[in-house]
């Protein structure tokens, strides 16, 4: 099995991770870590034009993002996967879909930030981009803690 990781810089990829190495694979599962860096960030000031982020920054960001995928790949192997790191440069969304259309996944593996509402419209929504335009099946990691209606899980 094939299995592509979608990673990013928040407490979400922790859990993705923590998700994927709690599950069972089949034997010889290889794992593909990816991060995208995306080269322009939204605003919600003015007109809520893109800007472009700064050469220096995206520096800063991108051995971050390095630093991200190569702890996630000590991760993988060190429960038994092959992996295979990348950061690339664009769109989230449309990277995670090229390289799973480009490597024959089976899974995509990507968190969820559990925005609603304005905040997924104004920010978009790589998961449910994923879920809506990949080839393979995808498992979205929800956030934990929290109960279907939004409010904390009883402590057992």
């Amino acid at each position: 099995m094939k299995i592509l990781i979608g990673l990013d810089a928040s407490n979400h990829s922790e859990r993705v991770l923590d998700f994927v190495t709690r599950m069972r694979w089949p034997a010889g599962s290889r794992v593909i870590v990816l991060s995208v860096l995306q080269p322009v960030a939204s605003t919600v000031a003015g007109a809520y034009e893109p800007t472009v982020i700064p050469q220096e920054n995206l520096e800063g960001l991108r051995q971050q993002l390095e630093e991200l995928v190569a702890r996630a790949e000590g991760k993988m192997r060190e429960v038994g996967f092959s992996t295979e790191g990348r950061v690339l440069a664009g769109d989230p969304r449309q990277s995670l879909i090229d390289v799973a259309q480009s490597e024959r996944a089976d899974l995509i593996v990507v968190g969820s930030h559990g925005r609603s509402g304005i905040a997924k419209m104004m920010l978009g929504s790589v998961s449910s981009h994923i879920v809506t335009h990949a080839h393979c099946s995808v498992l979205v990691v929800k956030q934990t803690g929290r109960a279907p209606g939004g409010g904390k899980e009883p402590r057992s």
